[in-house]
């Protein structure tokens, strides 16, 4: 008889969060810390979302995406989580580019790039500074037309070389093109400028438990291998949630899934105005990734001058529509050394990761798909050579995953990585304008990805949710039990 993942479960609770990406746990966290009743549904069988991690014979732990993400990690997790899972979080010290215009190594705060773009590209610190100061000060409430593109021609017109510097970490921090406003790029380019690139020591397989029991300790109801059917809504506001069969009450849904699934699968479209329909079906989708999962032989070592990250292309030039082929000229090189999991086996491991597109994995053949996910493999190891001779004999295990792969494991539509694009942060936004109780919170709108703006926007829909409950009256008779 199959195991009954909601055995015990009430039958009516102040809110359900659907899902446990990084903003579904914030939001989860923050709500319990406040006294409601949560109910916490994650359709695999871990917490994390993307922030997740699998583990193969020998030691190896992988890390689907942990390298890097900004200081200010440090303080929302202090804020939000605890202060052991603030600690925990540490700098990169080497982050190198190496391509056919320059190669270099920086540590990637504003000190050192305002260095390196004076002296190594021969900027004038006016034009630098000029360019800092206007990316920090961009927020909403700017201009939404200017492409990243022409922010970069204001201050640095025909420097592609400046461009690719400024442009390549940030589209691997959250897909950002040259396409996209330049308010996603500034609000997040001047997060990442304040003080580095920092990582988290334990791995994401430690974080996740970190959070877990920090749920546990606030009374979060905690149920994994729970796919939401169904979110009901009568008279205008959420009622309930459909999972396993079962109907639970609720005042609020926080749903961490993505928000076309939220919207048209797991509410339909028939309880939203005809002109926010029009709006969310005119969102797009952010793109997918692939990785190549690499883990070298107990006693194999790499050279720390090797780098944390790496961000290595062949391409003559940055263009969004190279990052995104299959024929693939740009990878990001995330460098594991033994002191990143000082409680595991001393291991070195190496994750690749490049943007791609889902429909150019999402249709082929079975055997043809594993025969191009081997050629991944081995076109990704032809690259790595240059930088860890040898790796062929060095390795004892490679494997590599697909926007299919992400698709399966996290139901992310499209297997999108980082969600949606700039548009779709509106949409998310309006989601409690059109039905009471309901939000999203999750990876959308560039800004609101990537680790940090996942967690802060759980924090911030947490914030909405409590005054909704605040001022509706008296909590149901679950948060009193």
């Amino acid at each position: 008889m199959p195991k009954d993942f909601l055995k015990d479960a009430k039958d009516e609770y102040d809110v359900v969060v659907i899902g446990s990406g990084l903003a579904g746990l914030t939001s989860a966290n923050m709500l319990a810390r406040n006294g409601h009743s949560i109910l916490l549904l994650e359709q695999h069988y871990k917490l994390g979302g993307m922030a997740t991690w699998f583990k193969r014979p020998g030691g190896h732990i992988f890390d689907i995406s942990l390298h890097g993400f900004p200081y200010g990690m440090v303080k929302s997790c202090r804020r939000y989580w605890t202060q052991e899972i603030a600690d925990s979080i540490v700098q990169l010290e080497n982050i190198r580019f190496d391509n056919p215009m320059f190669s270099l190594t920086t540590n990637f705060n504003r000190v050192d790039f305002t260095k390196l773009l004076i002296e190594k590209f021969n900027l004038t610190p006016e034009t630098v500074e000029g360019f800092f100061d206007k990316s920090r000060k961009m927020d909403f409430q700017d201009d939404q037309q200017m492409t990243t593109r022409q922010l970069f021609d204001e201050f640095f017109p025909g420097r592609e070389d400046v461009i690719r510097l400024l442009m390549e970490p940030i589209t691997y921090a959250n897909g950002s093109t040259l396409e996209d406003p330049a308010i996603s790029y500034g609000i997040v380019f001047s997060n990442f400028m304040s003080k580095g690139v920092f990582t988290f020591r334990g791995g994401t397989d430690r974080l996740i438990h970190l959070m877990q029991a920090e749920l546990e300790k606030n009374k979060v109801d905690i149920r994994i291998r729970c796919d939401v059917e169904k979110i009901h809504c009568e008279g205008g506001r959420v009622s309930a949630v459909e999972v396993g069969g079962r109907k639970i009450k609720t005042q609020a849904v926080v749903s961490n899934a993505n928000l076309k699934q939220t919207i048209f699968q797991l509410v339909g479209e028939e309880y939203f105005d005809r002109q926010f329909v029009e709006d969310a079906q005119a969102v797009r989708l952010n793109n997918s990734s692939t990785q190549v999962y690499m883990a070298l032989k107990p006693d194999e070592r790499i050279d720390e001058t090797t780098g944390d990250l790496l961000f290595s292309s062949t391409a003559p030039v940055f263009q969004t529509d190279l990052l995104l082929s299959r024929d693939i000229t740009s990878r990001t090189f995330s460098f594991y050394y033994p002191h990143t999991r000082p409680e595991g086996r001393q291991r070195c491991l190496i994750v690749s990761s490049t943007n791609a597109n889902y429909d150019d994995w999402a249709h082929l053949p079975e055997d043809e798909y594993q025969v191009s996910k081997k050629d991944l493999v081995e076109t990704t190891l032809d690259a790595l050579d240059k930088y860890v001779p040898n790796i062929r004999d060095r390795i004892a295990h490679a494997e590599a995953s697909t926007p299919r792969t992400f698709q399966h494991y996290t139901q992310h539509v499209a297997g999108a990585s980082f969600g949606t694009k700039f548009e779709g942060l509106k949409v998310s936004f309006d989601v409690p304008k059109q039905i009471e109780g309901l939000y999203h919170a999750g990876s959308v709108g560039i800004i609101m990805s990537g680790w940090l703006g996942a967690m802060n926007y759980g924090r911030m829909v947490a914030g909405d949710v409590d005054n909704l409950l605040a001022t509706g009256g008296s909590r149901t008779a679950a948060s009193m039990v």
